[in-house]
């Protein structure tokens, strides 16, 4: 990565680069859209070029911000015991199962 002292150039997004990404992607943007989105993804580009100024050569990669290994159970087959309470909220059940309307002939 890039670290202090590093050129910054700033890269900026116009009209029609923003009318070209809503092309490629098939999204509708409005006319009057296009100014506003050039802003924000100028804004955004301008970011992350600042945040790879930034000098992360030292910092060890993390997976997550708690630095405590997770705590393992049991591996076992459960089915919750939780069937009647899980087809109470059907709008029909029978026999414990949901019941459907049948579907095919």
């Amino acid at each position: 990565m890039g670290g202090p002292g590093r050129e910054r150039s700033h890269m900026s997004v116009d009209k029609a680069t923003v009318a070209r990404i809503a092309h490629l992607a098939r999204i509708g943007v409005a006319e009057e859209e296009l100014e506003p989105l050039a802003a924000e993804l100028s804004g955004i580009l301008q970011w992350i070029e600042q945040l790879n100024e930034v000098d992360t050569d030292q910092v060890p990669p993390m997976a997550s911000v708690h630095d405590e290994p997770l705590r393992w159970r049991a591996d076992r087959v459960d089915d919750g015991d939780k069937q009647d309470d899980i087809v109470a909220n059907a709008p029909a059940g029978r026999d414990g199962f949901f019941a459907v309307p049948k579907v095919v002939e």
